[in-house]
């Protein structure tokens, strides 16, 4: 027996066994993407890192030594190797943030579809926005 105001009835639905696969799924599912959000975030940020690196030693005579880190050694480069290091890591970062990206989008559409089969079935009575 439920003790609702006046003139109000229940419209709670029953959640089942596989409903509460798909909101447990949900929720790892936005889990995942906010880490991959930050972790683009890191990676973006590193990149403008690198972007600005990359116009600083271009602007250094071409016979300057530059000191590389490589691991926990500081090696003496030329100009060019160092852009060439620095362009190399440039497009590892890249080609990560492009994974990033589209694991986000693929992580969007199960969520876009999971979002629409519990509003279907819960209506109001689930909030899945933040």
């Amino acid at each position: 027996m439920e003790l609702l105001p006046e003139g109000q009835r229940n419209t709670a639905t029953e959640v089942s066994w596989e409903d509460q696969q798909k909101i447990n799924k949900f929720s790892t599912l936005i889990g995942k993407k906010d880490e991959a959000s930050e972790d683009l975030e890191k990676l973006k940020t590193e990149k403008e890192y690198l972007d600005d690196l990359l116009l600083e030693i271009e602007l250094l005579d071409e016979d300057e030594k530059i000191q590389y880190k490589i691991g926990e050694v500081f090696v003496a480069l030329k100009q060019e190797a160092a852009i060439a290091r620095l362009e190399k890591s440039n497009e590892h970062i890249e080609g990560k943030i492009e994974d990033i990206d589209s694991n986000i989008s693929e992580l969007d559409e199960k969520l876009n579809e999971l979002k629409s089969q519990l509003y279907a079935r819960f209506g109001s009575n689930i909030n899945l926005e933040r």
